[in-house]
């Protein structure tokens, strides 16, 4: 894996360094990780304790106060005195304690509220209580409307919160106080509340209380707030910078942890739009029932970044360290790599075939320059055994080549015979089964014939209603007829004799445009001819116009109704024999390169249904048979071309001819 010795010495001084260092530091920084997290989850549960004691302590002060009220002297003597001068002293007290409600209950108003709130049962009991309870709307409305008014919070969709039912928060969170009257006169209960709904001085002055102080080096941004349930009714987290986020609700695994199961949440958790290191107190009213939290928290963002960069200090650090210690081992070593890479250099010259290159005198009589030494000396040797067999070598290239090209020539001869075997033997199967298809074809075809011709002289004049059904089967069966004449004609065309004589090719072209004309003229087809001077050839005029003709049709349904057919005629030497060439080229989509060697196989046809594949095959057949040949190719821009070469006539080819019309 590793080529170079240079780099194994620098993995083998630096592997302590580069992987025991790094697992070292990952060991540590994981450490370091986890004890920074239980200390950020300490301060969290430290700020929560004092969050806790100051709404305990909010509690006591305010039944303290309002037992000290309902044990004063001033009250005592007003409870003798005009309920309106009783109601204004209760009003002032009310504003001059910040409380949102303060009433006196005595007698059956006594009796209805002792039942429905353990704080005045308590009381009532002679023992002054102060608890946090949850006050419906009709609850505040009936204190005053604009309590009311103040507890009204919107809900807001926030993320990851448990599904709700309702919209809009109408309850009040209180600190719910009942103080006894006490005295040899004395029946009654002080009630005195404090709504918590957007109470700004209350979560303000726990924020202050916990986080204007200034604990650590990473200043801390803490935020405080009172839930009602799952609800934000009083916080100093912020929607946007001056909206509080009001009417929020806590995520569903928080509101699970702390309202459902009743443990104190310290972990990070999603606050609104951020993530905090946060702390959630469950919250229980006066019957015992989880009714809210009260939470503390500091953005965890500045302690992830100190994180960050300390660990981007250690690596920073080791990477410093690693960069120092490379160049100096680098140093150190030189005098060991500079001869071995000169050793490299000379076997990579000598690899691409110098077999000159030599290390030469190094001046050093360590291991390593007798190992340069040693290597000089076998590359001298190296390059006399190459000169040697070299020379060999060329001998022997001599002798190979010259029995290659007689087995070439052997192999083409092979190769060729064995074609013209397979060929001969495939054509004589063809013959055979095509002459027994043909009888089988042509003896019911003549009964049907017969037949036709028989309904026609039976019925005379009456005939005329089916003429054209008759019509259609005489076409039908002279088409039956030229099929299996070309079958024939195809399988034993020494059977339908040969009339060779000297044609000019120009003259059989002309003839063959006129004949395929009726073709060419229903499509938008042009065709461009160049016909010059060629020099006579030896075919049967009809077999040479079928073959042409033939060419002509397939060219003009490969360009499906529009192009150019192209026909060009010249003369052409081939092997050293003159001749003449027509070339046929159409401008339609080409043979398929997997089909080309096959489009002159007998019963080999690219439109299915429409043609018997003999066309071709028959006009190969033809051309062979006059000494010429035929070949296909696709053309570079489009289409495909015909090849037709025939030899030239000689004179004593017509003499022969005449010989045998004689005879």
């Amino acid at each position: 894996m590793f080529k170079s010795v240079r780099l194994r010495l620098l993995i083998l001084a630096l592997l302590p360094l580069i992987v025991l260092m790094p697992l070292l530091m990952v060991l540590a920084m994981a450490r370091w990780n986890s004890d920074y997290d239980k200390v950020l989850i300490a301060n969290v549960e430290s700020d929560l304790r004092i969050a806790e004691q100051y709404l305990g302590q909010l509690q006591s002060n305010s039944a303290r106060t309002l037992q000290g009220l309902a044990d004063s002297a001033r009250l005592a003597d007003l409870l003798e005195a005009d309920a309106t001068i009783l109601d204004r002293f209760l009003t002032e007290q009310q504003e001059a304690l910040d409380l949102d409600f303060l009433y006196l209950l005595q007698g059956d108003a006594l009796t209805q509220a002792k039942a429905k709130w353990p704080v005045i049962h308590s009381a009532a009991a002679g023992f002054m209580s102060s608890e946090i309870d949850i006050l419906s709307s009709e609850d505040l409305q009936s204190r005053s409307p604009e309590l009311a008014a103040r507890a009204r919070i919107d809900l807001i969709d926030t993320e990851a919160a448990a599904p709700a039912d309702r919209t809009v928060e109408d309850r009040g969170m209180v600190v719910h106080t009942a103080a006894p009257l006490r005295g040899p006169r004395a029946n009654g209960v002080l009630v005195g509340g404090l709504l918590l709904n957007r109470n700004l001085d209350f979560i303000d002055t726990i924020n202050a209380l916990v986080y204007l102080h200034g604990q650590s080096d990473v200043s801390r941004q803490g935020t405080a707030t009172l839930f009602l349930e799952d609800t934000r009714v009083s916080t100093n987290v912020r929607l946007f910078e001056d909206v509080r986020a009001l009417g929020t609700r806590v995520s569903a695994a928080v509101r699970g942890a702390v309202l459902t199961e009743g443990t104190t949440w310290l972990d990070r958790a999603f606050v609104v739009n951020d993530w905090y290191i946060s702390g959630y107190l469950p919250l229980t009213d006066s019957f015992g029932k989880r009714v809210g939290m009260l939470y503390v928290g500091f953005l965890e963002a500045p302690y992830q970044s100190a994180k960050r960069a300390a660990y981007w200090t250690v690596f920073g650090a080791f990477v410093l360290v690693i960069a120092l210690s490379i160049p100096l081992f680098l140093w150190l070593a030189k005098g060991i790599f500079a001869p071995l890479e000169q050793m490299t250099r000379t076997m990579g010259r000598v690899k691409r075939g110098d077999l000159t290159a030599r290390n030469g005198t190094s001046g050093r009589s360590d291991e390593i320059g007798q190992v340069a030494t040693h290597l000089d000396t076998l590359l001298d040797q190296v390059q006399e055994r190459d000169r040697r067999l070299r020379n060999w070598a060329g001998e022997l290239n001599a002798r190979v080549e010259e029995r290659t090209s007689e087995l070439k020539i052997a192999n083409a001869k092979l190769e060729e015979t064995f074609r013209q075997l397979v060929m001969s033997e495939k054509l004589a199967s063809i013959g055979e089964i095509t002459a027994g298809v043909a009888h089988e074809i042509n003896n019911p075809v003549a009964v049907i014939q017969g037949n036709v011709d028989v309904m026609r002289m039976t019925l005379g004049a009456q005939a005329d209603p089916v003429k054209t059904e008759l019509d259609l089967i005489d076409n039908q069966v002279m088409r039956i007829g030229a099929i299996v004449g070309k079958l024939l004609q195809f399988a034993r065309p020494s059977e339908f004799g040969t009339f060779a004589e000297s044609v000019d090719m120009a003259a059989v072209v002309q003839d063959c445009l006129v004949l395929v004309d009726h073709v060419i003229s229903k499509q938008e087809i042009r065709v461009l001819t160049q016909l010059d001077p060629a020099p006579l050839t030896r075919i049967d005029p009809g077999e040479l116009q079928q073959v042409i003709i033939n060419i002509m049709i397939n060219a003009s349904q490969a360009m499906d109704g529009h192009g150019t057919l192209a026909i060009s005629l010249c003369a052409e030497d081939r092997n050293g024999r003159p001749g003449a060439a027509l070339r046929i080229a159409d401008t339609g989509a080409g043979i398929p390169a997997d089909r080309i060697d096959k489009i002159f196989d007998p019963f080999f046809t690219t439109k299915r249904g429409e043609g018997t594949g003999l066309g071709l095959s028959i006009s190969q057949t033809l051309i062979q048979r006059a000494g010429g040949r035929i070949t296909v190719r696709n053309r570079r821009a489009r289409g495909a071309e015909f090849l037709i070469w025939l030899p030239m006539a000689t004179a004593d080819q017509d003499f022969e001819a005449a010989q045998v019309r004689i005879i």
